[in-house]
């Protein structure tokens, strides 16, 4: 008996007892872990069909963003808050409401009519779908005990970060092979499937509806302002010279005053409406630095290969979701690998060579050129897929895994927000970098041409004998297509700056995993117990 309680790592219960599953709880906790693949889903299910929504509801370019801004703004208010209101009602009815709400409202999407009714309902969407995220990351690491962590955690990691991937290439073959409407319409029966499975199976814990006697209102309004606002600044800021735009200046001075009044309310009120006392945990802070990161490289470059692929390749929407299709097959095979590696190596050796790989494959990409295609932006999407997985397990266990459990629903809320926050972020730098060395490098482009370089000249001249036969027209033709490849040349080459920056990001941040302190693992979970 001595020997076993050894093994097991001298906790003082019986092994057996805290080593076995409900088989119900499994069952309901893979129906919340299908919700929460439906709601990361549709933020990005939508990025490649938004010419086809745009049509299909007669919107001008600047309308038709909002279909995705208005998703965010929502969902990154309603991730925080998730934590308070599952206390309060309890994760069954918490997570019902969220699967239920989110399936109306993808109804409503795919039978809206106009732009105005769209974004209200994507808001709304956003808004409660977004309370089945955190949720389901807290259950995980309360209803299930410890020693199956490297089992939960690969599954809900592998969700979280599959989801944002494969959005465009789901995207693109729903609206290819039926129309937009069923980016929408196919979220309507698993939705129902899984809220009626929440109401009948959930029974993790219980509500405390004395909590609304203490609600804090003014928190609840400071929070949105501050949160709702950063995403819009950060949304808009790229695309409108930041605070040369006055709508964006107005809403960063609204974000600003928000963020003061919220985090005053958070640390003076009884019962505030985001608990902060989880950074005071140090695993906790780490892993959620960690994520904000991944959050970047997750988002980021989500974003950035779609976006080469499209501007300087041509592909459509269909082609470009094929082509990243590389990355989620990598995550999928690399999850059962990743949870097996946090059983016999230090998570600190994991991040460290997630981090790595991120660095290794962005370094690949900083020497793209115009003609990079699949086979050039293979092994790049390789080392993503696998880096991903590599990090988001350990990520997870670092800043969850070590909190009791009657603080786990609240963290769960902030880490959740940290990666958002962190591709948000990612996102609007990147297109700033974009832009500016776009310029950069077109001016530069621009005056070596003025300046008669040989090359150019050359180059120029053998486009206008091969457009000899439009006669007159050929000089200006000739002259149109020098200018096109110029830009095309500034913009690969602003891409790979982008690629440059993020290596030494990613690169630094694995160096830094050996500066975490190695987790220990806590004893609660299996019930919620502690």
């Amino acid at each position: 008996m001595a020997s076993a309680t050894a093994t097991a790592g001298a906790v003082p219960v019986p092994r057996p007892a805290e080593e076995a599953i409900d088989k119900r709880k499994l069952i309901a906790f893979l129906g919340m872990v299908f919700g929460m693949f439906m709601a990361i889903l549709d933020i990005q299910i939508v990025s490649a069909s938004l010419s086809e929504i745009q049509a299909g509801l007669g919107a001008s370019a600047d309308e038709i963003p909002w279909v995705q801004t208005a998703y965010l703004i929502a969902e990154v208010i309603m991730i925080p808050l998730s934590g308070f209101l599952s206390r309060v009602i309890s994760t069954r009815w918490m997570f019902a409401i969220s699967a239920g709400g989110f399936t109306v409202m993808s109804f409503l999407c795919g039978t809206a009519t106009s732009i105005d009714q769209m974004i209200v309902y994507r808001a709304l969407q956003g808004f409660i779908g977004g309370g089945m995220i955190p949720t389901v990351f807290a259950s995980a690491f309360t209803i299930f005990p410890r020693s199956k962590q490297p089992i939960v955690s690969p599954l809900i990691g592998l969700v979280a970060t599959l989801a944002p991937t494969i959005g465009p290439t789901v995207g693109g073959y729903l609206t290819q092979l039926l129309s937009w409407h069923w980016l929408f319409f196919i979220n309507v029966g698993p939705g129902i499937v899984v809220t009626l499975m929440a109401v009948s199976m959930i029974d993790f814990d219980e509500p405390d509806l004395a909590l609304f006697d203490h609600f804090d209102w003014w928190g609840l309004i400071s929070m949105g302002t501050f949160l709702g606002s950063l995403e819009y600044v950060l949304e808009e800021g790229p695309t409108n010279d930041w605070f040369d735009d006055q709508a964006v200046l107005v809403m960063a001075i609204a974000s600003a005053v928000g963020a003061v009044v919220f985090f005053w309310r958070a640390f003076t009120v009884k019962e505030p409406i985001v608990d902060l006392r989880a950074f005071k945990d140090r695993n906790f802070a780490t892993g959620s630095l960690f994520s904000f990161v991944m959050g970047i490289g997750l988002y980021g470059l989500t974003y950035l290969f779609p976006v080469y692929l499209g501007r300087v390749r041509g592909y459509d929407s269909l082609m470009i979701g094929e082509t990243m299709f590389v990355t989620g097959l990598c995550m999928f095979f690399t999850a059962p690998i990743a949870g097996n590696l946090m059983r016999i190596l230090d998570p600190r050796v994991m991040l460290f060579a997630g981090f790595v790989g991120f660095g290794a494959g962005t370094w690949i990409m900083s020497g793209i050129t115009h003609d990079w295609d699949f086979w050039e932006i293979l092994v790049p999407q390789v080392l993503r897929g696998v880096s991903l997985m590599t990090c988001m397990v350990p990520i997870t266990n670092i800043a969850l895994g070590t909190l009791p459990p009657q603080r786990i629903k609240n963290a769960s809320g902030l880490f959740n927000l940290t990666r958002n926050l962190g591709g948000a972020v990612g996102l609007a730098v990147i297109n700033t970098v974009l832009n500016h060395r776009d310029d950069l490098h077109l001016q530069r482009l621009r005056e070596s041409v003025h300046w008669g370089s040989e090359t150019a000249l050359e180059t120029l001249d053998n486009i206008r004998q091969g457009l000899s036969t439009f006669g007159a027209s050929a000089e200006a033709m000739a002259t149109s297509q020098m200018v096109g490849m110029l830009r095309r040349e500034a913009l690969v080459m602003s891409f790979a700056d982008v690629f440059l920056i993020l290596t030494m990001l990613f690169v630094s941040l694995g160096f830094g995993a050996f500066l975490v302190r190695r987790p220990q693992m806590a004893g609660g979970g299996g019930g919620g117990g502690h």
